[in-house]
């Protein structure tokens, strides 16, 4: 346990964060499971759709340090070339 006034608040601030970012994390992992719903089904107007709605919080994780800008980058590019390769 931590001794120092700093320490125990650093581990407040550390639960608050990861509390933060856990909620972040789920939000955008619920949008990309919508996209991946659509496209399993091979429904492309509802994949494109869902993806319009997903990008702007993928990107915003990325602004936010849960991603690293090229991460976010990458996820976007793979599930817009998956849409794309649909019928």
């Amino acid at each position: 346990m931590a001794n120092h006034a700093s320490s125990k608040k650093r581990i407040r601030r550390n639960d608050r964060r990861a509390d933060i970012n856990g909620a972040r994390r789920n939000r955008m992992r619920t949008f990309m499971k919508k996209i991946e719903v659509a496209i399993l089904s091979g429904d492309k107007k509802s994949a494109d759709e869902a993806l319009k709605v997903a990008q702007p919080e993928i990107q915003r994780s990325a602004a936010k340090g849960l991603l690293h800008k090229k991460t976010a980058s990458r996820k976007i590019s793979r599930l817009s070339a998956r849409i794309k390769a649909l019928k």
